[in-house]
């Protein structure tokens, strides 16, 4: 006697609904050839699709033995399983559950995508498929385009894929006309014609009528087993020749294949997909954005302090600002600058004095800071000649009345364009000849309104000042010594020469220090609440996708029915979370890199600089909030039952 395809002794199924326990199934023998046609036929809450779901792997017995060619169920994994329902069994629902975002090629061959099949192979043997049962003309068609027959003709090519020797239908003929279902009754006795098992469960006694075998089942049990006609023999193993050969799984074209789902997918609910990018849109392009407005603003700082002298130490008398007695500290003298020049760390070296005053060019007359600089003052300040020349050490020399003005005195002065080189201006009382123009000074964040003249320190001492005391030395620090140590050899020089530390240095890049210092823990504080941002949207992520798989529970079901892996539909809804988050990724780098623009644009002095590092950093985080926030989705899509999801709507 041949082994039954397949054989079920004392299958039970029961559930729990509450505190009670109900039985769908209660104890079910059945044994099934290779080759028959059999319908099992009952009414509603009879039983027989719970039968149909055990048959077909998609669900599995409380008790009791089901074997398929011999082998038992109960032994096998998910996975396998899994490879039962795709290599196995082919599924017709009543329903069709074909998925709408898919043409009618793209629908039968999903079992092919899991099986392994090449691209080229199966869409030729599913383009193959439909022509045989009559669509041929209808392959570009999507289900919604499509009347009821023709969709379940996409659905018996679908089970037809992968070759399958047992063609389960679940009431195939419920959702048509009398016409369709008739045609589709055809098609299922031809294919059991060609040696596919065929399982027709049903309600309607017309319908199981055309099956040579009809169980008709109650209450969970088989009432009544009538054979109809014999079965034919001759039919035997011709199934297997419609099968085709399948590639082997291969993890490379697992991802691609899933990577083109997850687009589809994406593509067809459009909306949906934006929504649950924007919150990365958001986050990304904050994160890039306060990094490249603090590297800006860090730069814009730099140049301001650099505007104000770089590497300079400026010693004052005193101990400190605000020191009322410096006033009467006179020992900060000319020769105190004369030492400090012949140092190895000095690269420029100037005393300083100041004096306000009144300055008048014809009838124009403002006030201004004459300022008494030495020759090297220019170099230490780093000011930038604009027009005419500057003063040398000999006119220090020669307490010379040659002035040198920046451009808000010249633009003062002479307001018409005048060139005021060569031109005599009126210092207080004293006259002085302009030689050269320099550009504004920074006095810190912003440009001087302040009008400012230098004039060799020597001048202003004995026509301005009546004294010999400096307000001030500079001293630029050479580039190969470092600012700590200078500072200290001239605290130690000029505490030696003094007897007592009657002063106070201004380092420059101690201030530059601080305020970069500052700036950074601002935008430190700035990221870290775009990074919030950034978590925020990665959870906005996990609750849509969280959201996308209860709405697309059928989807999943059917999947699972034609032979998906739980592993393809964790890889698959993962791979749909991280496509999302590169993608707003991009576009929040893109949307950063324009708001930089506009800023840029519309603020004048101030440019956005952009870290190709923070740009790669948020790209990859980007990355990982789709792996992290998407994996709870997607291993949610994978641990469904395939039973519970193909009955989701």
């Amino acid at each position: 006697m041949n082994t039954p395809l397949i054989s079920l002794k004392g299958i039970r199924r029961a559930y729990r609904a509450g505190d009670e326990e109900i039985e769908a199934l209660k104890g079910v023998d059945l044994e099934i050839q290779e080759g028959e046609m059999v319908a099992i036929i009952g009414s509603s809450g009879s039983g027989k699709s719970t039968l149909m779901n055990i048959l077909g792997c998609l669900d599995q017995a409380t008790a009791g033995e089901y074997r398929i060619a011999g082998r038992a169920v109960s032994s096998l994994d998910s996975d396998e399983l899994a490879a039962m329902r795709r290599e196995h069994f082919g599924f017709i629902f009543q329903r069709y559950h074909l998925l709408p975002e898919l043409n009618a090629v793209g629908n039968v061959e999903i079992p092919a995508i899991y099986a392994g099949m090449a691209s080229a192979s199966r869409r030729e043997r599913a383009a193959a498929l439909l022509a045989r049962l009559g669509m041929a003309e209808r392959t570009s068609h999507r289900p919604g385009q499509l009347s009821g027959g023709q969709q379940q003709r996409v659905s018996i090519a679908r089970a037809l894929m992968n070759g399958a020797n047992v063609i389960l239908a679940d009431e195939p003929t419920g959702a048509l006309d009398s016409h369709s279902g008739d045609d589709v009754l055809e098609i299922l006795e031809e294919l059991n014609a060609e040696g596919h098992t065929v399982i027709l469960v049903t309600h309607d006694p017309k319908v199981a009528s055309r099956a040579a075998r009809v169980i008709e089942i109650a209450d969970g049990e088989i009432t009544a087993d009538t054979v109809t006609r014999s079965l034919d023999r001759k039919a035997d193993g011709q199934a297997e020749a419609t099968a085709r050969k399948r590639s082997p799984f291969r993890i490379g074209a697992a991802l691609s294949e899933a990577f083109q789902m997850a687009l589809v997918a994406m593509w067809a609910h459009k909306l949906r997909s934006f929504l649950t990018m924007l919150g990365i849109i958001i986050g990304i392009a904050s994160v890039v954005s306060v990094v490249a407005i603090g590297q800006g603003s860090q730069a814009k700082v730099l140049e301001n302090i650099s505007s104000l002298g770089t590497n300079t130490l400026e010693i004052f008398a005193g101990k400190s600002f605000g020191d009322v007695r410096a006033g009467k500290i006179t020992t900060l003298t000319v020769n105190d600058a004369n030492a400090l020049s012949g140092q190895p760390y000095a690269a420029a070296v100037t005393p300083t004095v100041s004096k306000s005053s009144t300055v008048r060019y014809g009838s124009t007359e403002s006030n201004a800071l004459v300022n008494g600089v030495g020759a090297q003052y220019f170099t230490a300040k780093a000011l930038e000649l604009s027009d005419g020349s500057l003063f040398g050490a000999s006119a220090v020399r020669a307490r010379s009345q040659d002035v040198v003005i920046d451009s808000n005195t010249s633009d003062t002065l002479f307001p018409d364009g005048e060139d005021p080189i060569g031109k005599v201006i009126l210092v207080g009382n004293v006259p002085a000849r302009v030689i050269g123009v320099v550009a504004t000074r920074q006095t810190g964040f912003g440009s001087s309104g302040n009008l400012a003249l230098y004039m060799p320190y020597t001048a202003v001492q004995t026509r301005f000042l009546g004294e010999t005391t400096l307000r001030s030395v500079i001293l630029q620090v050479d580039d190969s010594y470092e600012m700590d140590d200078a500072e200290n050899a001239v605290t130690a020089l000029l505490t030696q020469r003094h007897g007592t530390k009657d002063f106070y240095i201004l380092n420059t890049d101690d201030i530059r220090e601080t305020i970069t210092s500052t700036a950074s823990t601002l935008a430190l504080l700035i990221t870290a609440i775009a990074v919030i941002s950034l978590v925020v949207g990665g959870i906005g992520v996990m609750n849509i996708m969280l959201v996308s798989v209860s709405e697309r529970v059928s989807e999943i079901g059917v999947r699972m029915a034609v032979g998906a892996r739980r592993s393809d539909i964790l890889l698959q809804f993962l791979i749909e979370a991280t496509i999302v988050c590169l993608i707003g990724g991009f576009l929040g780098i893109a949307a950063a890199l324009g708001f930089g623009t506009l800023l840029t644009t519309l603020s004048s002095g101030f440019s956005v600089l952009y870290s190709p590092g923070s740009i790669i950093a948020a790209v990859v985080c980007s990355t990982l909030i789709g792996l992290t926030f998407g994996y709870l989705p997607a291993r949610s899509a994978s641990k469904l039952d395939p039973v519970t999801a193909l009955s989701g709507e």
